[in-house]
């Protein structure tokens, strides 16, 4: 009853051309809202299931934080069906941001509103929710991430995610096997990347190198500690904050190409590493 009213809520705000003004729908709440379009998508064959994503799902959101759905299908899947609802935007072929765990979606505006989509393979989710569970999970490059994406991010995605339509599998809770596997691999990534740095890049003066190895160090040791509190993920937005590790901003402050300046830059970042690490018993880079 709920997507029905939703649905027809903002429907009665089409003009005769059959199109939505952006704007109208700013007094139907957010609920309706996710609710009319978890119904929509739900149109579009093949798709099996919607859910709410990101910060809308976490209640973490700004007034004009973007809407992030994901929709769950099982083998072949045709996103031009998507074009078919209607609303303004870019759609993108399955693989067409580079395959993966994020193989596509699309860039829209609903009402209004910027609407993200996101395309989930059944069959792909419940591989890498198994292998979450065994504690194994890839580390695949992505845009816009600067040390790229766990596979276990759909995992992550099942676990905080609010389902506006169909029914998907349950992730009870952050699996034991990976609070285990994934700090170890995540922190061990960030020492290496700056133990590199300190002589290929500090020693020389590199400032841009030296700086990037740094910030990558901190997102790869704020993923770690996220897995070892059990905590889930679903991008780098907040990513250094939740992990406490803002003040590792302290360690790209006046960088300088003078070698040793750069090589103190790379001291303080292993430092404040390994005071973030050490409550979890790991040790430091």
């Amino acid at each position: 009853m709920a997507n029905a009213n939703a649905h027809r809520a903002i429907a009665n705000r089409r003009t005769s051309h059959g199109r939505t003004y952006a704007g109208l729908v700013a007094d139907v709440d957010d609920d309706a809202f996710a609710a009319y379009v978890g119904q929509r998508l739900g149109e579009v064959p093949g798709v099996l299931a919607v859910t709410l994503g990101g910060s809308r799902a976490e209640g973490t959101n700004q007034a004009d934080s973007d809407w992030d759905f994901s929709v769950y299908y099982r083998g072949a899947f045709d996103p031009v069906g998507i074009r078919g609802l209607g609303w303004a935007g870019e759609i993108f072929p399955v693989g067409g941001w580079g395959g993966g765990v994020f193989n596509g979606g699309t860039w829209l505006t609903v009402d209004g509103r910027r609407v993200d989509v996101h395309y989930r393979d059944l069959d792909e989710v419940g591989y890498h929710l198994a292998e979450a569970r065994a504690g194994r999970f890839r580390i695949e490059r992505l845009r816009f991430h600067l040390v790229g994406i766990p596979t276990y991010i759909v995992v992550a995605e099942l676990a905080v995610r609010r389902v506006v339509y169909g029914d998907l599998p349950e992730v009870e809770e952050y699996p034991e096997a990976l609070r285990r596997s994934a700090p170890r691999r995540w922190v061990t990534d960030a020492g290496a990347t700056l133990s590199y740095a300190r002589t290929a890049h500090a020693a020389a003066g590199r400032v841009a190198e030296t700086g990037g190895a740094i910030a990558a160090a901190l997102a790869c040791t704020a993923h770690g500690v996220l897995a070892a509190r059990g905590q889930w993920i679903t991008n780098e937005k907040r990513l250094i904050d939740r992990a406490g590790l803002r003040h590792g901003d302290e360690a790209l402050t006046g960088l300088r190409s003078a070698p040793d300046s750069l090589i103190r830059a790379v001291e303080q970042a292993e430092a404040l590493i390994a005071a973030a690490v050490a409550p979890f018993g790991m040790p430091g880079p």
